[in-house]
């Protein structure tokens, strides 16, 4: 049963029908609060945290519900509140209180719980040994299961594993106190885009429990245990590591996946800008969501659920405040349910001015055909109108949802390149025009001033990874002799 209880309710909780909800485990329990405020728990009366729930949020994006918690999520229609329960793994309590508790909120506001086995309004008794359970460790995130002097242990069972406040709050923990973030899921949950770009790379670590193989790096596939406080990969007698069974791709002679046919369209750009007053962030994304999609972006937040309409004032005055505090920005936005498209974006003020570092993900069916010939309109727009520095542009065969699944998937392959103008400048013209070896770039936008779209293939020849190592080669040998 996973550990996490969420109300989807159509009214905000407000505090009488919050403490309805906190005396699940009757009056005994007490309360406290962190993060000011925003996180209330219920403790034990010695002090041991049982559940901590977050601060409702209100929900103004279609489809979020059901893109983090299955299809058959049903969720009040309009904007709704989402209020999240985590329970304590460590009690056998916690699981009832966090059910009790969202059940309770959505009698009383007309609701629903997911996942909905677990609501209940019943009264959880507290065993002896939980009234006196030692108290946890203050230094403990809300999220964290397990803390060691290596790792921060995070136990979850659901669908999509996103990037909520609560890991956002752990992921900061934990580099803070030089630890390794661990997720640990079953072998049917996935990743969001924004977690998995969150936990890829040293130290942190995707950890699949397999019933069969045991437990296994969900984006490596290399085979782990627990070992002095973390997971590490296990080693063979010869000092080799091995590749979970689980992990690995399907024979040919096994029957058709369900993503077989499915791509993903991936963009990587950089933009940079000037740091004036008037300056208006977002733009870059929206034109590239515009013309791959044919609308503007549906939603934005600084976490998942995304919970805010677009809007790239917004955006830009929240930018503006962490600049203040020397902090940069970090969001995901997301798209319309029917069209799946997600990105992530990092907002960083350097001695340059301002700069986008913006991954946007699309998805299609095998029935679906990527505008390909819309990418290089696209970099023209961008690199005329949106400060672009360098764009990336690959396809690869992947879930049309853009989840994470923890198996192999193909690695992407390169469409084309585009370095803006000012990177041409910088380069030198002549010499980024003529790569070695390498596609002959068109020019976009004005000819005295112009970017340059070196066309790489058509998605379809992983040996692009190779002509394109040889181009970012050529165009450094210039900054290099600088």
């Amino acid at each position: 049963m996973t550990k996490d209880v969420i109300a989807l309710t159509p009214k905000m909780p407000d505090i009488n029908t919050l403490l309805a909800g906190l005396y699940a485990g009757g009056p005994d329990l007490g309360i406290n609060s962190l993060a000011e405020g925003a996180v209330v728990q219920l403790c034990t009366p010695g002090g041991r945290p049982l559940v901590s729930v977050e601060a409702p949020l209100l929900i103004q994006v279609p489809g979020e519900a059901q893109r983090l918690l299955g299809a058959e999520v049903a969720s009040p229609d309009g904007p709704f509140w989402w209020t999240e329960a985590r329970a304590s793994t460590a009690v056998e309590e916690g699981e009832r209180l966090a059910g009790s508790f969202a059940g309770r909120l959505a009698t009383v506001l007309g609701g629903t719980v997911w996942p909905p086995e677990a609501a209940h309004t019943d009264v959880v008794p507290l065993t002896p040994e939980t009234a006196t359970a030692t108290p946890a460790s203050e230094a403990t995130p809300p999220a964290v299961d397990v803390l060691t002097d290596k790792a921060a242990v995070v136990i979850q069972d659901r669908p999509v594993v996103a990037m909520t406040n609560w890991l956002a709050d752990a992921l900061r923990t934990t580099a803070d106190s030089d630890r390794a973030l661990q997720i640990v899921t079953p072998p049917h949950t996935s990743l969001s885009l924004p977690t998995r770009n969150a936990v890829h790379g040293h130290p942190n670590r995707w950890v699949v429990q397999d019933p069969d193989c045991g437990y296994y790096d969900g984006l490596s596939g290399v085979e782990l245990h627990w070992h002095e406080g973390h997971f590490t990969p296990k080693q063979s007698e010869d000092g080799n590591t091995r590749l979970a069974e689980a992990f690995k791709p399907e024979p040919a002679s096994a029957p058709v996946s369900e993503a077989s046919g499915e791509r993903q369209l991936l963009l990587s750009l950089h933009t940079a800008h000037a740091a004036d007053e008037d300056l208006l962030l977002g733009g870059a994304l929206e034109a590239a969501w515009q013309t791959l999609t044919g609308d503007p972006p549906a939603g934005w937040s600084t976490a998942e659920p995304i919970a805010l309409p677009w809007s790239p004032r917004q955006l830009t005055e929240l930018a503006r405040a962490r600049a203040q505090k020397n902090a940069p920005t970090w969001l995901t936005t997301v798209g319309a349910p029917d069209r799946p498209a997600i990105a992530t974006t990092r907002i960083a003020h350097t001695t340059a001015g301002v700069e986008e570092h913006i991954t946007l993900a699309l998805g299609y069916a095998a029935d679906e055909a990527p505008p390909l010939d819309a990418i290089a309109p696209l970099a023209e727009t961008l690199a005329t109108e949106h400060g672009l520095t360098s764009m990336l542009a690959t396809l690869r065969t992947a879930r049309r949802d853009l989840t994470v699944p923890p198996r192999f998937e193909a690695p992407p392959i390169p469409l084309s390149f585009t370095l803006g103008a000012a990177a041409v400048h910088d380069i030198g013209r002549t010499h980024a025009q003529h790569p070695q070896g390498g596609p002959r770039p068109a020019q976009l936008g004005p000819t005295a001033r112009p970017a340059l779209h070196y066309i790489l293939g058509d998605g379809t020849d992983p040996n692009t990874w190779t002509t394109l190592q040889q181009l970012t080669q050529h165009l450094k040998q210039t900054q290099e002799r600088a």
